[in-house]
């Protein structure tokens, strides 16, 4: 391809293709005194090395960057810049400092992944339309620092947050297959999940009681009052606020909770593979699809991306039946997140700032990538290794972390908000509600919390013409008498109540007759 470009005449050359020609140390001396404000990177190579071409083109969907080709036919030159071997990288920074670039291997994807990483180097994205309020998108921009190389633990519970409180929330009851599914993901997440204590306690909880509870249909409402904790019982937490880290975004609405699910369906397989005993007594220790199984039917069940559920279950029906070891699970579900990301590249839900790259990138993991026949390629045996440290308890950082503490007020706010304010206390559209949300906690106003934004949410749900049904179901489940008890609870304590009435009347009955026959025997001892 290379080669039929460069064959082009400049009349037919495709107006998109960069300049591909060796450019002269004295055209290199000039960028080195221009400051021109962006980077620009010179690729020093042999003449019959194609690398340099390489990474013209790859970083052709990238702004604020330019790479530019040269031969290493003037060794003096070469070594004044300190180049003693090529392929090499020489990188003029916008600020006009320049230096040679570091990579662990000479190869085209360790410099192009390099240069894409580049701070401000950002991919071209398809125009988006402006949002009106400049002031609300600068409100909502506050970046946070974080080590790419880290599992943050705020990114897992951010994402059961959203997916208890808010994704399951579009179900007002769970039955047959729904309900099997649910109880089936929960007993993965509470028997794999790495996470602190208390988060970890709270999904054991709410896998018991699913597992325990002798009902072909449960209400979503009863599941909230155990996440929200609505007893009391102690030790029990899981965050009420959304705080993205690995997975903000640079716009609200990129990233966020899907990169955390991704995050934590990689954490359910590495967990299955290196503790096994974690599923003993669960019936899925001797399955190794048994992880894959579950996700795949929480995402056809649940996910509100109904494309990505159908895009998931096409590749699932190809070939996750191939995974015979927990090992191949792990690799599985990593070769077709890659494959999502390659799909989605260039599509408007990518980040910009966050290109959908192959993963991992050649600076998390050299060992993982290989180049044959002058093509990148995977060492699977180290992705795997790689993949196994990666989402390991040792890797999983707290930083950013809601504290235990802070938060114990939740089912406090949830109860103030459903004796007093209502569903729909706000006079904002419901537009504007719904992309609230989805903000983390402190962009909001002083007097909003989350739990007022989730009633917004299921509100959005009661609009439609089963609205008034739908707003009766959830008056009943309000907490009775204000002591924490739900429906469900109630309708329970009555069958219970009613059972063991009808247990004494037998008994009683059963003894008064005895006590009869005995008296009898007694007085006609011939009988």
């Amino acid at each position: 391809m290379i080669d039929f470009l460069q064959n082009h005449t400049e009349s037919t050359r495709p107006p998109a293709c960069p300049p591909l020609d060796p450019i002269q140390p004295s055209d290199i001396l000039s960028l080195m005194d221009s400051h021109s404000g962006q980077y620009h990177a010179v690729m020093f190579e042999s003449n019959g090395s194609y690398i340099g071409r390489e990474v013209i083109l790859d970083l052709i969907p990238y702004d604020n960057i330019v790479v530019s080709r040269a031969l290493d036919r003037d060794k003096a030159f070469l070594g004044t810049l300190g180049i003693s071997s090529v392929p090499s990288c020489y990188l003029i920074y916008p600020n006009g400092s320049h230096g040679l670039v570091n990579v662990a291997k000479p190869l085209r994807s360790f410099f192009s992944s390099y240069l894409k990483s580049l701070p401000d180097v950002r991919k071209k994205s398809l125009s988006l339309p402006e949002k009106p309020n400049k002031e609300e998108n600068a409100e909502v921009m506050v970046w946070k620092e974080f080590d790419r190389a880290k599992l943050y633990t705020a990114d897992l519970e951010s994402g059961l947050h959203y997916l208890l409180r808010v994704e399951l929330a579009a179900h007002r009851s769970l039955a047959g297959a729904q309900l099997k599914t649910f109880k089936d993901f929960m007993t993965v997440i509470a028997k794999l999940f790495p996470g602190r204590p208390p988060v970890k306690k709270l999904l054991e909880t709410v896998q018991e009681w699913l597992a325990n509870l002798p009902l072909d249909k449960i209400p979503y409402n009863a599941i909230l009052d155990l996440v929200n904790n609505k007893m009391r019982i102690s030790g029990l937490f899981l965050t009420s606020h959304i705080e993205w880290v690995g997975c903000q975004g640079s716009r609200l609405e990129l990233r966020g909770y899907p990169c955390s699910l991704w995050k934590l369906f990689h954490t359910l397989t590495v967990q299955a593979s290196t503790h096994p005993e974690a599923l003993v007594g669960t019936g899925f220790e001797d399955d190794p699809q048994a992880v894959l199984q579950t996700i795949r039917r929480y995402i056809h069940t649940f996910f509100g991306c109904k494309e990505c559920g159908e895009h998931f279950e096409e590749m699932a029906k190809e070939s996750m039946n191939s995974v015979k070891t927990p090992d191949q699970a792990v690799l599985w579900l990593w070769r077709k997140h890659n494959m999502v990301n390659s799909r989605l590249a260039g599509h408007l839900s990518e980040d910009p700032k966050f290109p959908k790259l192959p993963w991992p990138t050649p600076e998390l993991c050299p060992a993982c990538h290989e180049e044959i026949k002058g093509l990148d390629s995977w060492n699977e045996d180290q992705v795997l290794v790689f993949l196994k440290r990666h989402y390991s308890r040792d890797n999983l950082v707290d930083t950013y972390s809601v504290d235990h503490g802070s938060l114990d007020g939740w089912g406090a706010r949830g109860r103030e908000q459903e004796e007093g304010e209502g569903l729909n206390p706000s006079g904002k559209s419901w537009g504007q509600q719904d992309a609230e949300s989805l903000r983390p906690p402190h962009m909001l106003g002083p007097r909003t919390d989350l739990s007022k934004n989730l009633h917004h949410r299921l509100d959005l749900r009661l609009q439609s013409p089963r609205g008034q049904q739908a707003l009766e179901e959830a008056k009943a489940a309000v907490p009775f008498l204000g002591v924490g008890f739900s429906s469900l609870d109630m309708s329970l304590c009555v069958v219970l109540y009613v059972a063991s009435s009808l247990f004494l009347m037998i008994m009683y009955f059963f003894f008064r007759v005895r006590s009869k026959r005995w008296k009898v025997r007694v007085y006609h001892p011939a009988v």
